[in-house]
């Protein structure tokens, strides 16, 4: 999950990838790939919030709203993606912008490098051919930086949201809620929903079952405090990040 000052990122070994960011002004990705990709990159991006930006320009409501919406039949591709994503999930279609850029980006880079890992403020993309680990950071938590999730070889979303950590909009107490899900969009939008349930430990089980209900969620982490909460494909790595 995103920091202030983004310094989970230094836990990531980068000893099989080129590591290098694209940043346009609020974007900030920090990617690992085959190859330096840098360009390639900031022009996804840059097409990524063109895209978003211009159909915002004539519809603010998919900005502000908090609720699922429908959107124009010739929106853009990464338009669709997030409000078919905000639908599954229940909430806003801005909740998975973050996951959704990330996700666009990464499929275009894989033209050139099959292995590309995308991180967006704690929203990442996946594609890899071997196993990966994907760290935990969750504030104040004991857990914070003591916890990985075994990722397996394939393509997959990795999406965190947070009550306590960050400044994106969140109405839970959850310090971390990670989403597992082939589509990193859904992914991130469904982090949020989950987490907008976690005002206590003791809602872990009916956020749990909310996660499950969301089709194309593939597994959850859930850490309040001291508290666990695991359901699905969810396969934890205690130690550093490898």
């Amino acid at each position: 999950m995103v920091g202030q000052l983004r310094t989970y990122r230094s836990w990531v070994r980068n000893d099989d990838l080129v590591p290098f960011y694209a940043v346009v002004k609020e974007t900030d990705l920090y990617i690992r790939a085959q190859r330096y990709l840098k360009d390639e990159a900031l022009s996804a991006v840059k097409k990524c919030r063109a895209d978003i930006e211009s159909y915002i320009a004539g519809h603010n409501d998919f900005l502000t709203t908090l609720e699922p919406i429908d959107v124009m039949p010739d929106a853009p591709q990464i338009v669709v993606a997030m409000a078919d994503a905000a639908r599954k999930a229940g909430v806003g279609p801005m909740a998975a912008v973050a996951g959704a850029v990330a996700e666009v980006v990464g499929r275009e880079l894989m033209q050139w490098s099959p292995e590309v890992i995308i991180e967006n403020g704690g929203d990442i993309f996946i594609s890899t051919s071997k196993p990966r680990t994907v760290g935990v950071f969750a504030g104040d938590s004991p857990f914070s930086g003591k916890l990985a999730v075994e990722i397996g070889a394939g393509r997959i979303g990795a999406c965190t949201s947070s009550g306590t950590v960050g400044h994106s909009l969140n109405f839970g107490n959850a310090d971390a809620v990670l989403i597992l899900s082939p589509s990193t969009a859904l992914a991130d939008a469904a982090a949020t929903a989950v987490s907008n349930v976690v005002k206590t430990a003791s809602d872990i089980p009916a956020a749990l079952e909310l996660a499950q209900s969301i089709d194309g969620v593939s597994g959850v982490l859930i850490v309040i405090g001291d508290r666990l909460g695991i359901w699905g494909e969810v396969k934890l790595s205690p130690g550093d990040v490898a």
